[in-house]
């Protein structure tokens, strides 16, 4: 006897819950031992993750490393030619060159941009290109809106402000690499955005705990969504990060990012207003489009 209308979705709706209490139980398991990979992310990467963690590696090393793959090679000197970190204009066609005018913080974007990219075109990750395009573009405009925040307002190092932007969202990219594994909550939008809601923070702090990222970046990405989050003195690196998300989410909504400015302790703490902000958008403009070309797809 076939189900009317309401009995399958009621049956719809029970698989995807079962399907998504699989899926976490599966989150849980693999975040047990405290850290993790993302799957799938190429070997030269973590070969540049490991130079740069080595504190006796020179330049040389991370040149030689860096060299071994000329797609890597071609966008560390895309990023160090690009208008916010080029500022003589002078073009940069030497690997050396760029490498030392970047400094490790900015490698290490441009390996871990490389990375995210390839990953489309693993096997096992096939049909879900589209998600990590939308996925790896936003972090890759909060990274850029991050870097001005931090530039132009605070005393923080605008390359880990950047650094911290491109992995904010490493969480969410980890659960959609697993995502094929589990089609019903994959197809079922609010299933999936539960389990990237209650599971990206956990997750995040295993990768990144893996990476060995400095506890400052780690803290940023795991707090800057607490948007009532209060802390003494200047603003630091998640206040930072915080702000540019809002900038990412409503910079082209001056109403509700006028709103939010009013609300957000981050925002008070730096002392931003509308104006500030629009002002900050137009100023940065070129500079974020081009950090955001040379880190993006």
């Amino acid at each position: 006897m076939a189900l009317s209308v309401p009995e399958r979705r009621e049956s719809q709706a029970d698989g995807a819950a079962a399907e998504a209490a699989q899926f976490a139980r599966t989150l849980e398991a693999e975040s047990g031992a405290g850290t993790l990979d993302v799957p799938s992310f190429p070997d030269v990467a973590v070969r540049v993750r490991r130079a740069l963690s080595d504190d006796n590696a020179g330049a040389e090393t991370v040149v030689r490393v860096v060299g071994s793959e000329p797609a890597l090679a071609a966008r560390v000197l895309q990023l160090a030619n690009s208008a916010a970190l080029n500022t003589t204009r002078r073009r940069i066609t030497d690997l050396r060159t760029a490498i030392t005018r970047l400094g490790f913080i900015m490698v290490r974007s441009a390996a871990i941009a490389f990375a995210v990219v390839q990953l489309r075109k693993a096997a096992a990750l096939k049909g879900l290109e589209r998600e990590l395009d939308r996925l790896w573009k936003r972090c890759t405009l909060v990274a850029a809106l991050a870097y001005a925040v931090a530039r132009r307002f605070t005393r923080i190092n605008a390359d880990t402000a950047l650094l911290a932007g491109l992995l904010h969202g490493i969480g969410r990219l980890y659960i959609l690499t697993r995502a094929n594994r589990f089609p019903v909550v994959r197809a079922t939008p609010g299933a999936y955005q539960a389990i990237e809601r209650d599971w990206h923070v956990r997750i995040a702090r295993c990768v990144l705990a893996g990476w060995e990222t400095p506890p400052e970046i780690v803290q940023a990405i795991v707090h800057h969504e607490d948007l009532e989050r209060d802390h003494d003195g200047p603003p630091d690196l998640t206040d930072v990060l915080c702000v540019a998300t809002l900038l990412a989410s409503h910079g082209k909504n001056p109403e509700l990012l006028e709103l939010e400015l009013s609300s957000v302790g981050a925002c008070r703490r730096m002392q931003l207003d509308l104006d500030l902000c629009r002002a900050l958008l137009e100023e940065s403009q070129v500079e974020v489009a081009e950090l955001s070309h040379a880190l993006g797809p």
